[in-house]
């Protein structure tokens, strides 16, 4: 759709492999990294999944209270974040050691399977997952971006389609102002009520 291509800014995303082929900066999101560490632990009753869940969970609330407080990141605490999250993940490698090679003449790599893959990404991609902890701006997960294109999806769950593409483009303006008021903590109904006065509301438009 022309808009990754010339995208600059931080793209929080699930990981998906094509991703990485844009040049901007790249964040993952952890909503999708809770899921997995949560069906490794209820599946295969690993540990040290449920002590990552635990970890970024606390990393998280942590970054929270600093940025409501407007206190700056604690390096000391960030290599102990960096120290507990290595230690984990080593933990994990050693419950799931990396396939042994069969001498079966088969084209293509190895099956990792999900938790070793899981691993691995975690491994490679410290930086990408804990992105939030070093920057108070980058947000946790990508939830936001899915909570944006909700009412749309539930627009044509509803009405099953737009009767205009007219309609569909109101639609999409209002929804956009709804959000951009919402990320900027301005009251939605005070900026809806200027609007329709047709006064201005000033607003700054960021790709986030």
């Amino acid at each position: 759709m022309g808009i990754l291509p010339a995208f600059k800014g931080r793209a929080v995303h699930d990981h998906w492999s094509p991703y990485f082929k844009y040049e901007c900066d790249h964040v993952l999101c952890n909503a999708h990294h809770l899921r997995e560490l949560t069906f490794v632990y209820e599946h295969y009753g690993q540990s040290w999944a449920q002590k990552m869940i635990g970890f970024l969970c606390e990393v998280k609330n942590d970054s929270e209270e600093r940025r409501k407080k407007g206190k700056a990141v604690d390096l000391e605490q960030l290599k102990r974040y960096e120290r507990k999250y290595n230690r984990i993940v080593s933990e994990g490698f050693k419950a799931n050691p990396p396939p042994l090679s069969e001498k079966i003449k088969k084209r293509g790599r190895e099956k990792k399977g999900k938790v070793l893959s899981l691993l691995e990404r975690l491994r490679d991609h410290r930086k990408e997952t804990l992105s939030f902890m070093y920057d108070f701006t980058i947000p946790f997960d990508n939830n936001l971006a899915e909570r944006d294109i909700r009412m749309m999806k539930f627009q044509q769950k509803v009405s099953g389609l737009f009767r205009t593409f007219s309609g569909a483009e109101q639609f999409c303006i209002i929804r956009s102002f709804i959000s951009t008021v919402k990320k900027q903590d301005f009251s939605v109904i005070d900026a809806l009520e200027k609007v329709l006065k047709g006064k201005q509301v000033f607003l700054e438009f960021n790709c986030r």
